[in-house]
Parts: structure tokens; sequence; C-alpha cells
């Protein structure tokens, strides 16, 4: 629900969002942390496929939508030796992440695209980002672009088939994560208004990125800080079976 980054949107073909939408995503009160939880299974994956640096040098991962650098720098004491780098199209934002990463910088899935040259990055951390986007199939396409062939995605999202929000639909109440409004909450659970465009199920978030040319290696659950304390040891439960978790961690590699 809530978002590590709420950035980078649109595509070098399509204009960007509305000034309300960017906007939105300026106020430093829409919450842009989703839980330490995601974003450490996240670092691990990450850190799983990528290694230890060794005497070839440093891989470099771009933590593209980085926001104020939380996921990233929870990401880097599992990276030691690696080069991560920050962006966002967010001043705001990277003004904060300047405070937790030696590298920020601007850049944006739209427009120009990101200011880095094709097959640059060994790795991209893409963390709950994807549901913001107007254009996600534009936006992974530019992110294809930035890996070299073989490298890394590592990318989160809100699972809309979550095992409590197959309940909810059930019961007729609008599932967790998705959002009609970007005023208030309307006919669903929660109080936060974070901004969400798009939902993916476990099997469509494969198949889509599977269409924009990459190749799933594993995808995995991680559990969601908003659940009620209460539930929450059943949500960690959840985890391990991915299309009922609460976040879906996809680790895909660039074909």
């Amino acid at each position: 629900m809530a978002t590590t980054s709420t950035t980078t949107t649109g595509s070098p073909s399509t204009p960007s969002p509305s000034p309300g939408l960017r906007d939105f995503y300026e106020n430093p009160a829409v919450p842009v942390a989703s839980g330490p939880s995601r974003s450490l299974r996240q670092a691990r994956m990450l850190a799983r496929a990528l290694g230890p640096a060794d005497g070839s040098g440093p891989r470099t991962v771009l933590d593209i939508g980085c926001g104020d650098g939380t996921a990233a720098a929870t990401a880097a004491p599992l990276l030691r030796g690696h080069r991560l780098i920050g962006v966002d199209w967010s001043q705001d934002a990277l003004t904060r992440a300047h405070t937790r990463l030696p590298y920020a910088v601007r850049g944006e899935l739209g427009g120009a695209g990101l200011p880095f040259a094709s097959g640059a990055a060994d790795a991209v951390l893409f963390s709950e980002v994807l549901e913001h986007l107007v254009d996600p199939d534009a936006a992974l396409d530019e992110i294809r672009r930035v890996l070299r062939p073989g490298g890394h995605l590592m990318l989160s999202t809100p699972n809309l088939a979550a095992w409590y929000n197959r309940g909810l639909l059930l019961a007729g109440v609008q599932p967790v994560f998705s959002e009609v409004s970007l005023r208030g909450i309307h006919g669903r659970p929660g109080t936060e208004v974070v901004g969400h465009l798009r939902l993916y199920t476990a099997r469509a978030l494969r198949e889509f990125a599977a269409a924009c040319g990459f190749t799933v290696v594993t995808l995995e659950g991680a559990p969601f800080h908003g659940v009620p304390r209460v539930l929450r040891p059943l949500d960690r439960l959840a985890c391990a079976a991915p299309s009922l978790a609460s976040i879906l961690l996809l680790h895909a590699r660039r074909t």
C-alpha cells in the first residue's frame, strides 16, 4: 500500500503525469515507506543474486523510485562493495535520500528517460513503484534498456489477491491497496491514500514481466506492516504461498 517510492511514471512517448498527480506525490505527508520486513527480504534476494563484490569490481545497482532512500539504506549493508545509486524525479525525495545514500540522482521513466547508458546497470531495485504508474509497459521497457543482458530486476508490489482481499471482495468490500480517489478512502479498510493506479496478482505479475522481456527467476511473498497486529502472525505465514501474501517480491533477469 505505501511505497518505497512514489515516483517515476510515463514513458518516452507519453506525457508526464498531470500536475495534480505530481503534486500528490510531492506531498511529504504521503507515506513512502512500506515497512522494514519487505525491504529486508528484497535486499536479501538481491544480495543472493549479485553475490559478494570481487576482483571484477563493484556491480551497479539502481534503486529506481528510491523515494527517501529507506529501502536502499536497508539494502546497503548487504551490498557492501557494490555501487548503489538512488533515482527519483521528486526533488523533495532526493533531498531526503541524500541523507541516507552517497549517490542520488534525478531521473524519470518518462520524458528523455533515465540518465544512464543502455546496459549500464547490473541490477535494478523497483520497490512498490509499479502500482503508481500510468504506463507500466514503458517503464519496464526503460528498465530493460538500462540493464545489461542477464541483469537482475528486483520488483515489489502489493498483491491484489492477498489472503484478506479474497475475503473482502467476497463480502463486497473494496480490496486493500486499491483506491478510487486521491482525496479519501472509500469502500475499503485503511486510512491512508497513497495513489495506487494498478494492482497485480502473482500470475499477472509473472506474465507481465515475461511479456516485457524478462525471465522470472523466483516470486516470493512479504508481509504488510499495515495489517492489524492480531493478524500479523497469519500474514507472515501467508508469505509461504506468494499468491496469498500481502506483498509480491519478483526476481527476474533481462533476456
